[in-house]
This record gives C-alpha cells, structure tokens and sequence, in this order.
C-alpha cells in the first residue's frame, strides 16, 4: 500500500511528518481506532515515510514513492520495517511466530488492508475455532530482531497489529518499549485500549485515528472499488466510518435484509413458534458476516424510523426504506424501539465473538416479543 492510498486519514499524515521534523516523534506510538478507520493503512504509510530516502536527504511531507527503499515498504520487504500480529498454531507442540506467516501477511495486506481480525484468522487457519495470539516466542523475537543494527535505513520499525492479544506476554516487551536502541520506532496498532496492559499503554504516545466520514467511504467505494454512485451513496452511511463494513456491504448489495426483517418480525408478532423456528434456522444458515450484516442493517432502519419520527422523512435514504420505518413506527414506540436497538447491538457484539447462532437469534426472539407486544426493556448488564 503506498503513501497516497490510506483512506481519509491525511491529516494524521501530516501531523506523524511534521513531530520527524520537529524532532518530537516518541520511540513508541499507540495508534488507536475502531476497526476499519485505517489505522494499520497509516501505520504502513508513516514507515514509509521514515524509510524513504528522499525524505532522508531533502526533507519534505511526503515520501516520493519511487525509491528503492519506497518500493520495498510499500511491498512489505523493507528489512528495517518488521510486522508482529496474532498467529494460529497448526500442530500441537508448535510455537508460532509471525515470520512463519510472512508470506500471508503481505498477501493479506495487499488485497485487505482494511481487513479484520476474523479476515486474517480466515486466512491463515488449518482448523476451525482457530483463535489468533501474539505468542511469548514472538515476544522474544521481536526483542532479538530490535537489538540487531538497521540494514539500509536509519530507522528500525517494529508495526504490532492488535497488541491486546499479546495479553501478559506483553510483559516481556515493556524493557523493549521504554528504552529501545536508538531510531528504532514500535507502533502499536489497537482496536482495544481497555484490554492492553496498562503498562504498556502509560509508556505509549497515543495517538488516536478517527472513524471516516460518510462522504469519504462514499467516495472510496466509488474510486478503489468501483462501486456504482448511487449504491455508494446508499450504503456508506451504514457503515459507521468502517470501510472494512462499506465493502461487505456492497459485496452483499443483492441480499434483500429488508425481506428478511419482515419475515422475522411478522414470525414475532402474527405466526408464531413454528415460524419463529424456521426463521432462525434460515438465518443460522447464512453465516457470521452475513448475520452481521443483517442486524446492522436492522439497526439502521430502527435509526431510520427514530429519524423519521424525530425530523420527518427527508432524511431517509429510500421510498422503500421510508415506508418499512413508518410500519414500525406504527408496532413500536421511541423507548421500545431504543430497546431493540440495544438488544441488537449486544446480538452483534456477540456473534463477533463466536456466540452460538442458533441460541442467539431464538433468545433474540423472544426478547424482541416482549419488547414489542408487552413493552418490556431488558436491561443489558
């Protein structure tokens, strides 16, 4: 990925170039966002910057890209520029550490650079319920690979994606983190702050990158991924400044959620168990980024009919997506439609984390029954 294809991140960009130039740049830097802001992009980017080696005699914002040493980082293969992330183990007894997956990751960063956790473990596992970890022995070769001396740049970087997982191996690093040998660079790419090692985070500068703008996502869906304007502009709202979600969702563009909501909403209220049981069983079947995809989408047209309640119907997206708010207008109101939401939300965070679909969306049920027909909200603690 070069310089100029991080995604709306610019002025985080200039604000890296310009603590290089006034020699204000901390030996460890915390980048912190939320999944699909890019932050693992710009991280990429700003080892390119300090690598270049027009940057290195001239000076200037930007790298020129057409340098060896440019051309090398933006391939993954600069030997000052090193990578940690989690890794899976194959065999029993195996002690896995990230140069075992070099190959992957460069793939992987090449064609997903706005990639998840569940994308790279997709990627690189040879068994299901595989779970990504940055191990104790990565920690150890990180340690030998920093103490080694830099072999082209002045610059030794070390880019740590999703550091949480490291857990308390990450101990074995603090020594590393407060005191590194000299021009060598650690940038901690995170999506969790709370599940960092405090110690960590207080020898960190944190630097936190912002989710993108609608307008942004629009733009790139129209421009890298050739999405057609008018889907760009209907989607990219929903993805919350995630362009990880924008993609999936124009991948999945053809799914009509919105049918699939009706069903399920007309198995709560009019048909019944029986209903309710085939329902659930349909949308098990579609998998987990589907089933993201599907209670997203019905949180978005909660919000929707919450807007149209609220400031009327020049904020809705579609005719079609105005009348499916004002029919649930009709069968629920502000509290319980807030409710549902919530309730939503909680059913995302857990598939995220592998819960069980089938449980999840028949308890999702009949807490969706009793929200709507007997007006109770679930407390979520």
């Amino acid at each position: 990925m070069q310089y100029h294809q991080v995604i709306g991140q610019e002025s985080l960009q200039a604000q890296l170039s310009e603590l290089v130039q006034q020699n204000r740049l901390s030996h460890a830097l915390l980048l912190l966002s939320k999944e699909g802001s890019g932050a693992l992009p710009l991280a990429i980017s700003f080892a390119q910057y300090l690598v270049c080696e027009t940057v290195a005699s001239k000076g200037g914002n930007t790298p020129c890209g057409t340098c060896p040493a440019c051309h090398k980082a933006t391939q993954l293969i600069h030997p000052d520029i090193h990578f940690s992330y989690p890794t899976v183990t194959k065999k029993t007894g195996e002690k896995p550490i990230a140069t075992d997956f070099i190959a992957e990751w460069r793939s992987f960063i090449q064609l997903n650079p706005y990639g998840n956790l569940f994308d790279w473990i997709e990627m690189i596992k040879s068994k299901e319920n595989s779970q990504g970890k940055i191990t104790s022995e990565e920690c150890n070769d990180i340690i030998r690979k920093l103490s080694l001396k830099s072999f082209e740049s002045p610059w030794k970087i070390l880019i740590m994606w999703l550091p949480e997982l490291m857990g308390n191996e990450g101990n074995k690093l603090l020594k590393l983190i407060e005191e590194p040998p000299v021009n060598t660079l650690l940038m901690l790419v995170s999506e969790n702050e709370s599940q960092l090692l405090p110690t960590i985070v207080s020898r960190c500068q944190l630097i936190k990158v912002p989710a993108l703008q609608t307008a942004t996502i629009e733009k790139a869906l129209i421009e890298r991924n050739n999405t057609p304007a008018a889907l760009a502009a209907q989607l990219a709202p929903l993805s919350e400044g995630n362009y990880r979600e924008a993609l999936q969702l124009v991948q999945h563009a053809e799914e009509d959620w919105q049918l699939l909501v009706r069903d399920w909403l007309n198995a709560i209220l009019k048909t019944g168990p029986v209903a309710q049981t085939k329902w659930v069983e349909e949308i098990s079947s579609l998998g987990r980024e589907k089933q993201k995809q599907f209670v997203r989408y019905f949180i978005h047209l909660l919000e929707q009919a919450l807007h149209l309640r609220i400031r009327g119907s020049e904020h809705l997206i579609s005719e079609k997506e105005r009348d499916f708010a004002e029919r649930l207008n009709k069968i629920a109101g502000i509290e319980q439609q807030e409710a549902m939401v919530g309730e939503l939300d909680q059913a995302h965070y857990q598939i995220e984390r592998n819960a069980n679909a089938k449980i999840l969306f028949h308890a999702l049920t009949i807490r969706l029954y009793h929200i709507i027909q007997d007006k109770v909200v679930f407390s979520l603690t």
